[in-house]
């Protein structure tokens, strides 16, 4: 951020970390001047059926969205704290074009990101789609509840065949029957890359077209292909 000039919104989660342990990464991050956040529950760990909250941590992305709220107004876990410092952050969830795999519906989806802009979150990025009528749907339905903050689109090329099944299984998200087709079709891994990439550039300049605020890629270690895609699109 300081070398760059570019904003970094680091992710906190509910799962791993104490309340006290949020405030004070909070109060360290306030301290270096990052003040956008992204605010989500994370994933049952590996080998649990669903997700265990941390013992005096938090159980849902409301819980750890209202303490950073709270910290917003000057109210801390620990009352010395109070009136010394009101943090700044700007607040990111969650959304879920394709619904979260917990809810029962849309419509139950829907009034929790409700309540969560209500609260105080001031951006959305979504969860990672491969069909760019979905993020569309996704927006207008939005609107139509009055959730106005600006929706981040998320985004991950696949780079390899494994990933066909792999993203759809663990992501709860549906690939397109053109998309897995192309990548059936492939004698070698190297064209699923170059397939995955393509569809991703065409999908980001429709995305840009439509007035996505930003695009939000999932890297995840793997920055080469995002490098790519964003040469072709800007």
């Amino acid at each position: 951020m300081n070398k760059y000039k570019v904003d970094t919104v680091p992710h906190l989660l509910c799962g791993g970390f104490t309340k006290d342990e949020t405030e004070n990464g909070l109060i360290d991050l306030q301290f270096l001047g990052i003040d956008n956040v992204l605010v989500l529950r994370g994933d049952a760990r590996r080998g649990d059926a669903s997700f265990v909250p941390t013992p005096n941590g938090h159980c849902y992305a409301t819980d750890l969205l209202q303490q950073v709220v709270n910290m917003n107004n000057g109210v801390y876990l620990h009352e010395h704290y109070e009136g010394i410092l009101k943090t700044d952050f700007c607040i990111g969830v969650a959304g879920y074009p394709e619904k979260h795999f917990e809810a029962p519906n849309l419509k139950t989806d829907f009034k929790y990101l409700k309540q969560k802009v209500d609260m105080g979150a001031g951006f959305i990025v979504t969860q990672m789609f491969f069909d760019n009528q979905k993020y569309f749907d996704f927006v207008n339905s939005c609107r139509a509840e009055g959730i106005n903050v600006p929706i981040i689109p998320g985004l991950k090329p696949i780079t390899t065949s494994k990933q066909l099944v792999n993203l759809s299984k663990t992501f709860h998200i549906d690939i397109p029957e053109a998309l897995s087709d192309a990548i059936h079709d492939c004698k070698v891994e190297k064209d699923v890359k170059d397939i995955g990439i393509e569809w991703m550039i065409e999908q980001c300049k429709e995305l840009v077209k439509f007035g996505a605020p930003v695009l939000h890629f999932y890297t995840m270690g793997n920055p080469g292909p995002t490098k790519r895609i964003a040469e072709a699109i800007f």
